[in-house]
């Protein structure tokens, strides 16, 4: 019964949680983004690593929460925004890029599945691609990192359990 639950909890939740984000200040959002983005980037920003951002923007859409933001490098600090133009965009649902983040699934094979859609600057887009590839999740502060941990190992689960309630039975003659 749990692991039912489960398996509707990761299936439908993202859409379930998009209703609340509709209605969430964009303001708000940004300030939440910028924090997390800044605790989580601090030491690449410290050391340049984003600084081919600086000046260039890049699009996340989070497409079953409805959520989408852009970001730049703008004085070593990352700047969030609501621009509609850009130089890269990345976009997929909510399961599959909390599993790219948790190294859980490897973005070129959701690429190639055309569950993770970039557009725009090919290069810039490899830029960002590879950033995130050379995160080393123990570099994440503890408290994000454990949160990303529980909610991939929640999201797995979820969707294991969400294919096995659907194989196709095996009957007998």
């Amino acid at each position: 019964m749990l692991q039912k639950l489960r398996a509707r909890m990761v299936r439908q939740g993202p859409s379930l949680l998009s209703v609340p984000l509709k209605f969430t200040p964009f303001a708000l959002k940004r300030q939440v983004l910028q924090q997390v983005l800044g605790w989580q980037f601090q030491e690449a920003l410290a050391e340049g690593d984003l600084d081919f951002l600086e000046g260039r923007w890049l699009r996340i859409e989070i497409t079953d929460l409805d959520l989408q933001w852009s970001m730049t490098v703008n004085d070593g600090k990352i700047q969030v925004g609501e621009q509609k133009e850009f130089d890269v965009s990345f976009s997929g649902n909510a399961n599959d890029l909390i599993l790219v983040a948790a190294r859980r699934e490897d973005p070129d094979t959701l690429f190639f599945k055309r569950r993770l859609r970039i557009e725009g600057d090919t290069e810039l887009g490899l830029y960002v691609k590879n950033l995130m590839d050379s995160i080393e999740l123990d570099s994440m502060p503890a408290l994000l990192r454990q949160g990303l941990h529980r909610l991939a190992d929640f999201v797995e689960a979820g969707q294991q359990e969400d294919g096995e309630s659907f194989s196709p039975a095996i009957s007998s003659c």
